[in-house]
């Protein structure tokens, strides 16, 4: 069974917004968010960046806490009785449930689905496993709230992509069962950083001192970069499960989605994953913005369908 799924992307719409977005990117994201600009800074771009969400929400939206960390709780109107723990991205420097509200908001409402944003701990003040540690709490009082495992999925960007399969990884090794599906949109899964993709008209948003400042703050110096833990690309994913992963074509971590991909299908796990020609790192964020943001979102909610969710 080959590792991708049958997926055509659509056609190629809103061509000057898409050069405007990609412009504004490389100016405003991609040359603040690297060092030597102090990780304070850089927090600071990524909440002003995000301040607007022009997705639409059908239900609402509450400050929770959920095993002691802060998060974004949205409860659609019409629930259907499953949970989306959401972590985000953002190198486990920046980022936070605000920063990805659009993202959240959409998926709610697709699916009527109810959305935990979990705002873990980050790096340099709290680097690996805190985060780790957080995702794992939280998903433990999903599972003490009355939810079962199939009633739960787990999805993430960037590197909350990369904490998505890393929670996964440690319900294995602790026995917990696994929730219905993983989600992973533009995952980082191998902090080596020795397989880049170097797209022809470069990488908008990440610069690879940007990825490398990652490693350097979230990853102890006594744990490998390709430890599982780290880096699940490694890692024997049998047993974990079935999982959507969306990829944008222009982007550094292109080749961590499709690695992954394969992985998981030697593993013999169900995986589908889709690549979006000429688009960027988690073009998802765009969504009520970009038509082929809010239609990978459709992707998505109907992958959680077919998974019951």
């Amino acid at each position: 069974m080959n590792a991708y799924a049958e997926f055509s992307a659509p056609a190629v719409t809103q061509p000057t917004l898409r050069r405007c977005l990609r412009f504004a990117l490389k100016v405003c994201f991609r040359s603040v968010m690297r060092p030597p600009v102090p990780i304070a800074i850089q927090r600071g771009t990524i909440n002003l960046l995000t301040a607007v969400n022009l997705a639409k929400l059908d239900g609402t939206r509450t400050l929770r806490n959920i095993a002691g960390r802060p998060c974004e709780w949205y409860r659609p109107s019409v629930p259907n009785g499953s949970v989306m723990l959401y972590l985000h991205g953002g190198a486990y420097l920046v980022g936070s449930p605000r920063s990805h509200r659009s993202i959240c908001t959409t998926l709610a409402r697709l699916g009527q689905i109810e959305v935990c944003a979990l705002d873990y701990r980050m790096a340099p003040e709290h680097p690996f496993p805190a985060a780790r540690d957080d995702a794992l709490a939280a998903y433990q009082a999903l599972l003490a709230q009355g939810y079962g495992p199939e009633q739960i999925v787990v999805a993430g960007d960037s590197a909350g992509g990369n904490l998505s399969l890393v929670l996964a990884l440690r319900l294995r090794e602790l026995g917990l069962q696994q929730p219905a599906a993983l989600v992973c949109f533009s995952p980082l899964t191998d902090y080596t950083g020795l397989q880049h993709h170097t797209p022809e008209g470069g990488d908008p948003m990440l610069h690879p001192a940007w990825l490398q400042q990652s490693a350097q703050l979230y990853c102890p110096m006594e744990v490998a970069l390709e430890s599982p833990e780290l880096s699940p690309v490694y890692a024997d994913l049998q047993g974990l499960a079935p999982m959507l992963i969306q990829v944008g074509e222009d982007e550094a971590l292109l080749n961590d989605s499709v690695r992954l991909a394969e992985q998981a299908e030697r593993a013999g796990v169900k995986v589908e994953l889709e690549r979006y020609p000429g688009l960027w790192h988690v073009f998802q964020v765009y969504a009520g913005v970009l038509e082929v943001s809010d239609f990978a979102l459709e992707r998505v909610n109907a992958f959680l369908k077919s998974r019951g969710c």
